[in-house]
């Protein structure tokens, strides 16, 4: 610190103690949770892969590298995730692009199919599947009754079937994910390169998609981490050929209790998402991540060979590009909306996006179970989903669960919101690094942590517990919702008031808050969202009794297939559509105030 920034009397000394010790308070219990309850219970299941009954062992490590079992589940993980990856990425960038060049009420409208989708149950979606493709599903039936097909196709338990129900699962998160760049994204140089002279798709190619590369590799990192520590989608949809990593982890834990070796393999896992997670830090920083912040390679113009391939591909993809648009009118191209070719694109796969999770309405209400097309009509399924003291008291058990981690993590999230986006404190990047933390590591990780320790603390099936593991995964969350609301904000209002001689807290109190509503509600219904369809910690932490919705749905789900499971799909379905035409409203209210 320089001389001149040094406080020159014992008042202002004073005040920059005020000042730092706010911070600290504002950041305190965000970091004091992700300490006791991420950083510690990771860091006990991690140390016991080396620390046994007899003291320090490398035992697990011989036994996980002594097979090529285990090399072999890892390669298979890489590769399911390596192509869902890819295949995520491309399918949703068109989505995330149409949605970032829309006007604000076709947005809206786009943007709540693909939050839509996002929110919906990954149990949801992979049921869905499992009717669709099983041998008496959608696809097989409706073959068989056209007389394509003499008898049904084996379209489940296969690589195939496993990268439908990954790609659909985290094409939301691909979308959205790039968003966040795109929307900084300064429309009108593209339409200033077409004034120089260049063509639409040149134009494109050369000025837009260069500038959205850091959604691109935000949406790659996203989707591939999340997809290395997916189990849902392969423990349903796939064989014995699709087992992921994490599947030996829940078998290590609930079979054998081999805490060692199930702490072996979540070292080789964290290690592999860390390694992605620097290398993408190095590259363009974790501030992109949020939309946030300009790639740290930015200010570097790119030289040398591989900066010419790159701009000889783009050249020949823009020359290809223009070649395609001009087969169209060009009375349709002078319009400013976007080509029809891409609307119908982008449309057909938001529909394909919903539809797996919609077609469980009308089996819902089948009288002839979960045959395809439904054969008559009938309540009973919704009937015995009442009565069922079970689907009740888990119903009971998530809702609690949902407003409790909703209340806590907008509470703890919302002042480090502040901290990130209005102060100008020294380690924002590390402090952003923390928070996102729960996203970095792998969630699997996360639950067998906090199993071990609640086992030891008797917390094991509790609504405390779930409430406390649930918000360490959903603050992230609440902080990305309350950073984009901040940003929005006028502080030039706080200004004002302080001017007529508001105090801080006054000015927090009846200008900041009653503004900032709307979005903290929203954040809320995020992180009530989250918990509520949170699979992975409550497979651990809950059971019997004691199983939320998802942890309910998950032991049918594996047991048998009933149509009582479609109506619990239908209400979970409605319920979510609901929640996000709720959030949109006060995300709108809040933008408009």
């Amino acid at each position: 610190m320089t001389a001149a920034h040094l406080p020159t009397s014992p008042e202002g000394r004073a005040a920059a103690r005020r000042k730092t010790m706010g911070r600290v308070l504002m950041a305190a219990p965000l970091v004091v949770l992700l300490l006791a309850f991420l950083v510690y219970p990771v860091g006990q299941l991690l140390s016991l892969s080396v620390w046994g009954r007899d003291g320090f062992t490398l035992a697990p490590y011989q036994q996980l590298f002594a097979s090529p079992l285990y090399f072999n589940v890892m390669l298979i993980t890489l590769k399911i995730s390596f192509f869902t990856t890819l295949l995520s990425v491309i399918l949703g960038y068109p989505i995330a692009y149409l949605i970032s060049v829309a006007e604000p009420q076709r947005k809206a409208r786009l943007l709540f199919w693909v939050l839509l989708s996002f929110w919906t149950s990954f149990l949801v979606r992979a049921f869905a599947w499992i009717v669709i493709l099983g041998r008496r599903g959608v696809v097989n039936q409706t073959l068989t009754s056209m007389g394509v097909i003499d008898r049904p196709l084996d379209l489940l338990y296969n690589f195939n079937s496993t990268m439908i129900g990954m790609v659909h699962a985290l094409i939301p998160l691909a979308i959205l994910t790039m968003l966040s760049v795109m929307e900084n994204i300064d429309r009108s140089l593209p339409r200033a390169a077409s004034t120089l002279g260049a063509r639409p798709g040149t134009a494109f190619w050369k000025i837009y998609f260069p500038l959205s590369l850091p959604g691109v590799a935000a949406a790659a990192i996203m989707v591939f981490v999340t997809a290395i520590g997916f189990f849902i989608v392969p423990a349903l949809l796939g064989g014995r050929r699709e087992t992921m990593i994490t599947q030996l982890i829940i078998d290590q834990v609930q079979q054998t209790l081999n805490w060692g070796f199930a702490g072996a393999i979540s070292v080789l896992l964290l290690v592999v998402v860390l390694l992605v997670f620097v290398l993408y830090d190095k590259v363009l920083g974790l501030s992109t991540m949020t939309g946030s912040g300009a790639p740290r390679a930015a200010s570097a113009k790119p030289q040398g060979f591989g900066h010419r391939v790159g701009d000889v591909i783009l050249t020949v993809l823009g020359d290809v590009s223009d070649r395609i648009i001009a087969l169209f009118p060009r009375r349709k191209r002078e319009t400013g909306k976007p080509p029809l070719a891409l609307s119908s694109f982008v449309w057909g796969l938001l529909i394909l996006m919903s539809l797996p999770a919609v077609l469980m309405i009308p089996l819902s209400f089948g009288s002839g179970g979960l045959n395809w097309p439904p054969q008559g009509f009938t309540l009973q399924w919704y009937q015995q989903m009442a009565a069922s003291p079970v689907w009740m008291q888990a119903l009971t058990r998530s809702l609690i669960v949902g407003i409790g981690t909703g209340v806590l993590a907008m509470l703890i999230g919302t002042p480090v919101a502040f901290l990130l986006v209005r102060s100008e404190m020294r380690g924002k990047g590390l402090m952003l690094a923390f928070v996102l933390s729960p996203i970095i590591v792998p969630r699997m990780i996360i639950a067998v942590g906090l199993f071990y320790m609640f086992a030891r603390i008797g917390l094991v099936g509790t609504a405390f517990g779930l409430v406390l593991g649930h918000t360490v995964v959903a603050v992230p969350y609440v902080v990305m919702t309350m950073m984009a609301v901040l940003r929005n904000y006028d502080t030039r209002l706080d200004l004002a008031a302080q001017s007529l001689g508001a105090r801080p807290l006054a000015t927090l109190r009846h200008v900041t808050l009653p503004i900032l509503g709307a979005g903290m509600m929203s954040s809320f219904l995020f992180a009530f969202a989250t918990s509520f369809d949170e699979l992975t910690i409550a497979l651990f932490a809950s059971g019997g009794l004691n199983a939320t919705l998802p942890k309910q749905f998950w032991d049918e789900v594996t047991l048998q297939v009933s149509p009582v499971i479609a109506a619990v799909s239908t209400c979970l379905f409605v319920f979510i559509a609901v929640l996000i035409f709720v959030a949109d409203r006060l995300r709108r209210r809040s933008a408009a105030s």
